[in-house]
């Protein structure tokens, strides 16, 4: 079964640090493209940073760069988004996802894959407050 189980949501102040994990089984993580999500209140998911299985080429949105860092730990099948100088804005659910590199057209950039419909598998997503 094909799972990922995000963890390391909180509550934390302006300006403060977060790191997220995202635990995967039934993945063998070099042969998946990975993406961390946010979606906020009525509003739709979308893409926060992606890492390609391909080159480790990464992509950020425009509002994180600077501030987010995806990366994953193979050994323990593990991705995270460390964040940091977090901003209210920020408040989000986070979910992450991964897509089978095989279903990647090798020539699509990062950039334009990492949104919400390239990607079929799911975690449960977990609530991130940056508020004073």
């Amino acid at each position: 079964q094909l799972q990922l189980v995000e963890s390391g949501g909180g509550l934390v102040q302006p300006g403060e640090s977060l790191t997220l994990s995202c635990a995967a089984s039934g993945l063998n993580l070099p042969f998946y493209y990975l993406g961390w999500f946010r979606q906020y209140p009525a509003k739709e998911r979308e893409g926060v940073s992606c890492l390609s299985s391909a080159d480790g080429s990464t992509y950020y949105t425009d509002s994180v760069k600077g501030r987010f860092t995806i990366s994953r730990d193979i050994a323990k099948n593990t991705v995270y988004l460390h964040m940091s100088s977090l901003r209210p804005e920020d408040s989000a659910v986070y979910f992450c996802a991964a897509v089978g590199s095989w279903t990647i057209t090798s020539s699509q950039p990062i950039s334009d894959m990492c949104a919400p419909p390239e990607f079929d598998i799911w975690g449960q997503g977990t609530q991130v407050t940056v508020s004073s």
